[in-house]
């Protein structure tokens, strides 16, 4: 049998029994700490049986005199089982023995490690084989601007991936969000960033990439709760105060997975447009794989909710009067709140010596007015005239003294009617009114009051001693002496007079 000397021979013989038992008991390591390293073991398998044909193959060409096919196919299977032998030590050491030291060195800087050692090898390799290596250092500088010039986006990649990994901008873990892409980073190699979404997709991004994006990062472990928005539209006919208020009690009411029990939800007014109100639902979300379901288990709840209270989302609509039948409907609706009005109005004692006509003059004169909890209704020293009739809600009546502070005077709740010396006398406000809840007003203006007086002069006497008897508390709170009841019927009898030109 012929034989052949050389550097890349005997040597490599010599030791290829214990590399081949020092990469069986790495891999043996590796995929016991790993199993989902299955397919990286063969790989491994099948990289090594290449290696193992290529120095059988040279033995073969030995046998048939082919001294220097012979030494090609040993000095490569030499330099395949070296990267083989640096692979699964390399991984064993990152995967297995540092974690076991409680150390945890980012991903990329095992690829890049790996990456060095392969070219060290290689050329080490080389140089054992022969090949004088004197002609690449000669012309490095030519080389070096080529591979820079052709690797110039591998480049990127490695230096963004060291970028995001020493900065901790980007960590494994971290839910992110990048254009259209939204999920969790899995993995940052030395080329791309993985990010796996809730969809059950793998996004490769090249690093690159991220470092010249807009990167947000909405979830990360330290800081897992991040709020959701969740939108929704109801016609402007219903108050805002009312859907509120519905939304938020169904939404705090009940348990909802994943949703933060320190930041309750919250409903709000986004948005007025074409006859509609927006509504949004913001909650605090404690798991950012399950986005789309909670947003879902959120609709369903204040929908059930809003169906409870006869309301419902909005439809797209038009305004078209198509036929006599939707102007019956109409004035049939209309019918139904000027009745509800004129009995208002018939409850109040200001009133109650109007006939029905006119108390349906007046209801149909009424203004509807919310307001919303903590709004100054009217406020002390204005100057203005109509009157308030409160339907829904309270209010609270505070006399304000300066250098004082102010004091409450009384709470109005439905049926109760102030701002009434404005009206009939034009006298500044005496006290202020805020609203102690959502409320509900009608107003009543000095101009749709006029014509009733002109036509019943008569009526001057009647309100003037409702009057009277209205201020008795607030003139208590005001000063310690009150004027005498006749005199302030008589002061009040003339300021309507005057402000009405009653002769």
């Amino acid at each position: 049998m012929l034989t052949i000397d050389g550097p890349w021979i005997n040597p490599w013989h010599a030791g290829l029994v214990a590399a081949v038992l020092v990469c069986s008991v790495a891999q043996l390591l590796l995929t016991r700490s790993d199993p989902d390293s299955q397919h990286m073991f063969r790989n491994n398998l099948l990289f090594g049986g290449l290696c193992l044909i290529l120095s059988l193959s040279s033995k073969l060409m030995i046998d048939m005199d082919q001294r220097q096919a012979a030494g090609l196919f040993e000095s490569a299977s030499m330099l395949g089982f070296g990267l083989l032998l640096i692979r699964i030590l390399g991984l064993t050491a990152f995967r297995v023995l540092l974690p076991a030291l409680r150390m945890h060195p980012p991903r990329i800087m095992e690829d890049i490690l790996l990456v060095i050692t392969y070219i060290v090898w290689g050329l080490v390799w080389l140089r054992v084989a022969g090949l004088d290596l004197s002609g690449l250092v000669t012309t490095s500088a030519v080389i070096t601007g080529v591979v820079a010039f052709s690797m110039q986006e591998t480049l990127g990649n490695i230096l963004g991936g060291l970028a995001l990994q020493f900065d901790n901008s980007v960590r494994i873990g971290d839910w992110i969000k990048i254009d259209d892409v939204r999920g969790k980073v899995v993995e940052v190699h030395w080329r791309h960033t993985a990010v796996h979404t809730n969809n059950g997709n793998l996004i490769v991004i090249p690093n690159s990439v991220l470092m010249k994006s807009k990167v947000e990062v909405y979830s990360r472990e330290s800081k897992p709760e991040f709020r959701r928005w969740v939108h929704f539209w109801i016609e402007d006919g219903v108050p805002p105060q009312q859907v509120i208020a519905t939304v938020q009690a169904a939404l705090r009411q009940t348990h909802i997975e994943h949703i933060s029990t320190a930041r309750p939800p919250e409903c709000i007014v986004t948005d007025y447009r074409e006859g509609l109100i927006q509504y949004a639902v913001r909650y605090w979300l404690t798991n950012p794989a399950h986005d789309d379901g909670t947003d879902s288990a959120v609709r369903i709840h204040f929908y059930s909710a809003l169906q409870r209270q006869s309301l419902s989302l909005a439809h797209p609509c038009m305004d078209i009067r198509l036929n006599a039948d939707s102007e019956r409907r109409s004035n049939a609706r209309r019918s139904v709140e000027l009745d509800a009005r004129r009995k208002a109005l018939g409850k109040v004692a200001l009133f109650s010596s109007l006939t029905d006509e006119e108390l349906g003059k007046l209801a149909g004169a009424l203004r509807n007015t919310p307001f919303v909890k903590d709004d100054i209704i009217t406020r002390q020293g204005a100057v203005a005239h109509w009157l308030y009739l409160l339907v829904g809600g309270e209010a609270d009546v505070w006399f304000e003294a300066e250098g004082r502070e102010r004091v409450h005077c009384a709470t109005l709740t439905a049926g109760d009617v102030f701002g009434e010396i404005g009206l009939l006398t034009g006298a500044p406000r005496r006290a202020t009114v805020t609203a102690r809840t959502d409320v509900q007003c009608y107003r009543l203006d000095k101009e749709n009051f006029e014509t009733i007086l002109h036509e019943r002069p008569e009526l001057a006497a009647e309100f003037a001693h409702v009057l009277s008897d209205r201020s008795e508390g607030l003139s208590a709170v005001r000063s310690h002496h009150a004027e005498p009841e006749l005199v302030q019927q008589a002061n009040y009898l003339e300021g309507i007079r005057r402000f009405f030109r009653l002769h």
